[in-house]
């Protein structure tokens, strides 16, 4: 137990405090360790992971884990790290992105020792009241102490009233839940502290705070974002997991081994040191062997090269088509390619549209479909139509 804290404690960035961790982990209780995630969108992905699989490290310690779902929060989104107001979702849009976390958490949690808690079950039962009460445990110059509010308000950039409650609403979470530990991103410091200094004013002991770093998104500049669609899914399929891995910039795939692998220090090394490229798909490797079947690899890299080389594979999904002409648009529709005219137009007017190898431009372009013929969006979706 002890070996697997250090681990955990190389992991962070900071803990508030190490000596209070050691004095809970060390009183033979079985610990609440929270977690909260914003569903604003329904993927989690890699960056994700790097606080799930310390989760799970928790977990295979006897402690409890407690998933908590910011359907509530959501409807006024993160802003930690915004210059501007997110756009507010609907409590109905906030549940319909959160029915697929539990299943892809459970990819590294052990569902049947995971609690899933939707913050709205006691959230949205506060009545007014509880709400001055809440607020007057907090003053604005210390909300203001964070950064993006700070800057926002010294910018003259807009700044609602709704967004300086997110900090006490997320560390509400933690009173409701009498937490021992939370932990997150260390862009979620805030936040975290919030809560801690919350449980204090509510008569609670106060949780623990552990801060993991952020994994930088494909971009190599922003972190991995769901908003920024910069990240590799959980959920994404197993070819689109290896295609988004030869995009991460070289620079940074250090930092993606050592987040979201189990790979020891030493074989990183060594596989750096090789050849920049198999260092790409070694990464894949490893994202398949823990979240997918690794035995699809090898077929999927030979895939992803024949791609590469400007050639077809040979594994193109069919789809049969009963029109013998059919205008481009439509035909994009069918296929599932697009949803509509308006996004089928976009696609072939940015040149991204090929039919047997060959790009197509005009949006009116009666297809012929005598015969069969295959159907290329980008560099890697292919369907052959048939009669």
């Amino acid at each position: 137990m002890n070996n697997e804290l250090e681990i955990i404690k190389r992991k962070a960035v900071e803990i508030f405090s190490e000596e209070e961790l050691d004095k809970k982990i060390n009183s033979g209780k079985k610990l609440t360790i929270k977690l909260g995630a914003d569903p604003s969108r329904p993927d989690l992905h890699i960056g994700h992971s790097v606080v799930l699989r310390v989760l799970k490290q928790f977990q295979d310690m006897g402690h409890e884990i407690v998933f908590v779902v910011g359907d509530f929060t959501g409807m006024i989104g993160d802003p930690s790290g915004k210059s501007k107001t997110r756009p507010a979702l609907t409590f109905e849009e906030t549940r319909k992105s959160a029915k697929t976390y539990l299943e892809q958490a459970s990819k590294i949690l052990d569902k049947d020792k995971t609690k899933i808690l939707f913050n709205s079950e006691w959230l949205s039962k506060m009545d007014f009241e509880d709400v001055i009460k809440l607020t007057s445990k907090y003053t604005v110059a210390r909300i203001m102490e964070r950064d993006d509010f700070k800057n926002r308000f010294e910018n003259n950039l807009p700044l609602s009233m709704h967004e300086l409650l997110y900090p006490l609403m997320q560390g509400y979470d933690s009173v409701h839940l009498k937490a021992d530990i939370e932990i997150g991103g260390t862009d979620q410091t805030f936040n975290l502290l919030v809560g801690r200094e919350l449980q204090k004013d509510y008569g609670e002991e106060s949780q623990v705070v552990m801060t993991f770093p952020l994994l930088v998104g494909l971009d190599g500049k922003e972190k991995m974002s769901k908003s920024l669609n910069n990240y590799i899914g959980l959920n994404d399929v197993p070819f689109i997991k290896l295609e988004k891995s030869m995009k991460i910039p070289d620079n940074v795939l250090r930092q993606y081994f050592k987040l979201a692998t189990d790979l020891s220090t030493e074989e990183i090394n060594k596989i750096m040191s090789g050849d920049i490229r198999e260092a790409h798909f070694r990464f894949a490797k490893e994202l398949l062997k823990m979240y997918d079947d690794v035995n699809e690899f090898e077929k999927l890299k030979e895939r992803y090269l024949i791609i590469a080389k400007g050639k077809m594979p040979n594994d193109i999904p069919k789809v049969r088509i009963q029109e013998d002409e059919i205008n481009i648009c439509e035909l994009l529709i069918k296929i599932g390619f697009a949803k509509s005219k308006s996004e089928a137009k976009r696609m072939i007017q940015g040149n991204g549209i090929k039919i047997d190898g060959v790009t197509v431009t005009d949006i009116n372009k009666i297809i012929n479909n005598k015969k069969d013929l295959v159907v290329q969006f980008g560099k890697n979706k292919f369907k052959k139509v048939v009669k």
